[in-house]
């Protein structure tokens, strides 16, 4: 029994060390669209780094990280996929759909297990609401700027997935070392 002791608290101190390694990401856009600089991120509508406000839920902007560092608007953290959760440490919040319906906008709100903040994603492909299987996290086609020309802005919402929309469905991440 003595023996078996050590081994399992080797164990669960290596099990306790790689689990705290949860690194923080941008989700982004495989497809850079029309974007003049780094592509499309998920990133807090109307934000302003740690000022941003969660209630505006989520959107798709210009891409922080290749700039050196992740913005907080716009970092999620990567060991939360597996649960089924995309959840912003900053602010403490995940994102949630109110209905699976085409055109349903993506809020963020606190985290509480619901079917409505549980997604499936493994941090590659499309993102797809738990609870609506033939929908998917989608930009809109339209570009609008922010602050400046260079700060690109398009609309997130549910939408059908298909091959077709394609190139406005299909994310990634990546960390600021990336």
């Amino acid at each position: 029994m003595l023996k078996k002791l050590p081994l399992a608290l080797s164990v669960f101190a290596f099990l306790n060390v790689t689990s705290a390694h949860a690194e923080n990401v941008e989700i982004y856009l495989t497809d850079i669209l029309d974007n003049v600089q780094n592509g499309y991120c998920l990133d807090i509508a109307r934000a302003q780094g740690d000022k941003a406000n969660p209630d505006d839920g989520l959107q798709g902007h210009t891409c922080y990280s290749p700039s050196g560092e992740l913005g907080v608007d716009q970092a999620f953290d990567s060991a939360k996929f597996a649960d089924g959760v995309l959840y912003m440490p900053e602010f403490d919040v995940c994102a949630s759909v109110a209905s699976n319906d085409a055109g349903t906008s993506i809020d963020l709100a606190a985290c509480d297990g619901s079917a409505a903040q549980s997604f499936s994603f493994s941090g590659e492909g499309a993102i797809v609401p738990a609870s609506a299987e033939s929908m998917c996290l989608t930009l809109a086609e339209a570009t609008r700027t922010g602050r400046s020309d260079a700060n690109q802005i398009k609309v997130l919402s549910l939408e059908a997935c298909n091959d077709a929309q394609s190139a406005y469905q299909t994310w990634s991440v990546r960390s600021s070392a990336n």
